[in-house]
């Protein structure tokens, strides 16, 4: 890997000596990393952990992911060991309920991490601006299954004008990404001096344009995975400065190896690859000034205008009893998409379908087509699921890869007829609706396996 010169000129004049060891680590190999379903599995991998992650794992080599159906599950997802550090910071600061925003959460890493940290009763809005890696990130959130999320696709702008209603925000903020040159060697190219400036400066737009939407005294987590210091401590005190907020010290283990600040005398915390064994990454979080909090108020008189005069379908009973305690839940319909909102999530779910643009919320239920309810794949992975509600059938490595790829099934002769929740290990991957002489494959389009590819060898998670 080539590093540009301008990269080596400005971070050797940050470290001093000490850049010649951040050189070696970036040519060495890239480390594995997992973090755990603890909702999916009360097992772990014979695996090193992560200091600082009660449910992070190094492994000792690349497994075959793709064909893990474990991975494809959400009993794991393959996250970067070094933004795994996020949970100290929430573990120091959140713990009552609250409604957290993820602003900038595509692929999914650090809202299945909030999902799994957050005090019960908490809700979770994770937003991604970017169309195409909105499907991503709802696709992801729907594997980690749990109900108390909302996944939106907007604008930081136009979630600032949601004013005081989040308790946390975190910003992981589009960055130069200095710090996954190992993990991404092609983005050298598009490494420079003027796209570090491009991006400190967009960042500080996203920060204003989102300030507004937190309330007072609540928490931000600023995070950027990049090593220069107008992305990282310039931004911070910019946020000192400018916004009033008050840094906040995240307690460490001094053995892990993470550094302060390179700049100013703030409590801000980075990952050196020499220093620590994950790739580049530098989080702060800051606490909101206190002072009057104002509660926005929702605008009823065109609300669901095209659903105005339609019948909605009868649930039947049947359906509903496919997730636990579904008394507790509100039934949301999309035309014939039926969702299931729990009760943390519809205290603020008509403010944010007034303002926002949904992607999904809650737990999908299913569709009606025709006189037949077909159940969706999210219910199947649901961590609400009550699985006892439909007949099982538990399939091998070989089937649930077949299963992923959306390709034919037959189950065995004795398997039930109708709507079948399939189990890998014991754990739900989806439903297929049997025939007898053929299964229907019922997974989702979009989310299949595309690749023709057969490893030789495939490498798969043990618990």
């Amino acid at each position: 890997m080539a590093l540009p010169i301008d990269f080596i000129t400005r971070t050797r004049a940050l470290l001093g000596d000490e850049y010649t060891e951040l050189e070696k680590a970036l040519m060495a190999d890239v480390p594995v990393s997992i973090r755990m379903n603890p909702k999916k599995s009360d097992k772990h991998p014979e695996a090193t952990p992560v200091p600082w992650s009660h449910l992070g794992y190094y492994l000792p080599e690349r497994l075959s992911f793709t064909f893990d159906p474990l991975f494809q599950n959400g009993t794991y997802y393959v996250q970067e060991a070094s933004s795994m550090f996020l949970e100290q910071a929430i573990q120091a600061y959140v713990q009552d309920p609250v409604v957290c925003l993820d602003l900038c959460a595509a692929p999914g890493g650090k809202s299945t991490h909030l999902l799994s940290l957050l005090p019960e009763g908490s809700v979770l809005v994770s937003n991604e601006v970017i169309r195409s890696r909105s499907y991503i990130l709802a696709e992801n959130i729907q594997k980690w299954g749990y109900p108390n999320h909302v996944v939106t696709n907007n604008d930081p702008a136009e979630l600032g004008e949601l004013t005081h209603l989040f308790d946390v925000i975190v910003t992981d903020v589009p960055c130069s990404g200095e710090g996954m040159f190992r993990k991404d060697t092609d983005s050298t190219g598009e490494w420079s001096v003027a796209n570090v400036e491009l991006c400190a400066s967009r960042q500080r737009r996203i920060l204003h344009d989102i300030w507004n939407a937190l309330k007072p005294g609540g928490l931000l987590v600023y995070s950027t995975c990049t090593y220069n210091t107008e992305e990282d401590e310039e931004n911070i005190q910019y946020i000192i400065d400018e916004l009033g907020a008050e840094p906040l010290p995240i307690p460490i283990d001094d053995a892990w190896g993470v550094c302060g600040a390179l700049k100013y005398a703030n409590p801000v915390y980075r990952f050196f690859p020499h220093r620590t064994r994950g790739e580049g990454f530098f989080l702060a979080a800051l606490r909101k000034a206190d002072g009057e909090r104002e509660e926005l108020r929702i605008k009823t008189k065109n609300k669901d205008k095209k659903q105005k005069g339609k019948k909605q379908p009868d649930i039947p009973a049947s359906i509903l009893s496919a997730v636990r305690a579904s008394e507790t839940y509100q039934p949301v319909w999309n035309d014939i998409r039926l969702s299931l909102l729990p009760s943390e999530v519809q205290a603020i779910y008509p403010l944010l379908q007034e303002k926002l643009h949904i992607l999904s919320a809650g737990i999908e239920l299913g569709e009606w087509k025709g006189k037949d309810w077909v159940p969706a794949q999210a219910l199947a992975l649901s961590t609400a699921l009550n699985p006892t509600v439909f007949p099982v059938c538990e399939v091998d490595d070989e089937m649930a890869i077949r299963y992923f790829r959306k390709e034919a099934l037959v189950l065995p002769a004795d398997a039930e007829k109708g709507y079948v929740l399939l189990t890998y290990q014991q754990r739900p991957i989806g439903f297929v609706k049997n025939l007898g002489n053929r299964a229907n494959n019922l997974y989702p389009q979009e989310w299949r396996i595309r690749s023709s590819y057969n490893p030789e060898e495939i490498r798969r998670l043990v618990l």
